[in-house]
């Protein structure tokens, strides 16, 4: 079965149903990233309790409007069962509010470890279960097969880490292959495959920092480009075409910090997100 339009009574796939969340509610991911640090700009204790609140009030605020909420899991590991209890309930309630959601929890292993993780978050019986996962190639793209067919059945998607926006990640991301063929290139090579036919968007996307200037690959993989890197790490909208191209029409640009340092009041919130989305929109030629 190829990424092209879902058989009757199958589920609607996520590419498409994240292009009508793009094309309605704007192009904008917003991630939930409860740090200890912005906790205190929130005026909240790094506990279970200051954990629950700000998440309950990003969800809450946010959730009816923007397109993608990406909470960050290990944010809420880190508090053990009670963190993952908030974490349950956020996706959850987000998903209620008509926003996708895609858990950033950069997971790659191998055999039924693989299959043990895409059944925690692309099962739709799990907990967890959210609309697409992040994903990390680096044991191998074949080692992902678990996820990518388990998110293919369901009508999920996932997006696979290519160029990410931290600096470190050019050190492999960048490497050649025997062939000199860059890694991160053979990455979106196999995300196009898994793509072919579909539409209006595929469902398997990838991981392009806005950060990374130019990016010297082919981005025209007929799926979504997460792209985090807004704000606080130093992109804005304007980057966007030339990082992106011809492809800047399937971005998906991810701000966290950028919109939640205005919290904890929602109608600030609301306002930032409002922004965000008119000057992503400004650039690349869509908006809600």
């Amino acid at each position: 079965m190829t990424g092209a339009d879902a058989p009757t009574g199958a589920p609607e796939p996520f590419g498409a149903r994240l292009r009508r969340a793009m094309d309605e509610r704007g192009q904008l991911c917003v991630g939930i990233d409860p740090h200890a640090a912005l906790l205190a700009e929130w005026g909240l204790s790094d506990d279970i309790g200051g954990l629950e609140r700000f998440t309950r009030t990003v969800v809450d605020a946010l959730a009816d409007r923007v397109a993608v909420l990406k909470p960050q899991s290990a944010f809420f590991e880190r508090f053990g069962s009670r963190g993952i209890a908030v974490l349950e309930r956020a996706v959850a309630d987000a998903r209620a509010a008509g926003a996708l959601v895609v858990m950033d929890a950069k997971r790659g292993d191998i055999g039924s470890t693989m299959a043990a993780y895409a059944g925690a978050f692309l099962d739709k019986g799990a907990p967890l279960f959210s609309d697409a996962v992040t994903l990390s190639p680096y044991l191998g793209y074949g080692s992902l097969r678990p996820a990518l067919d388990l998110a293919r059945a369901g009508g999920a998607g996932v997006f696979v880490l290519a160029l990410t926006s931290n600096p470190e990640g050019a050190e492999i991301q960048r490497a050649t292959t025997a062939a000199g063929t860059p890694l991160a290139q053979t990455v979106l090579d196999r995300l196009m495959a898994e793509n072919a036919g579909a539409r209006p968007l595929g469902s398997f996307g990838a991981v392009v920092g806005a950060t990374i200037g130019e990016a010297g690959v082919d981005l025209d993989i007929n799926g979504p480009l997460l792209a985090p890197g807004l704000g606080a790490q130093g992109a804005t909208a304007a980057d966007l075409p030339r990082v992106f191209g011809d492809a800047v029409g399937n971005v998906l640009p991810s701000a966290s910090r950028g919109v939640l340092r205005h919290g904890p009041n929602p109608a600030a919130l609301r306002a930032a997100v409002e922004r965000e989305v008119g000057e992503i929109a400004r650039f690349i030629g869509s908006g809600g």
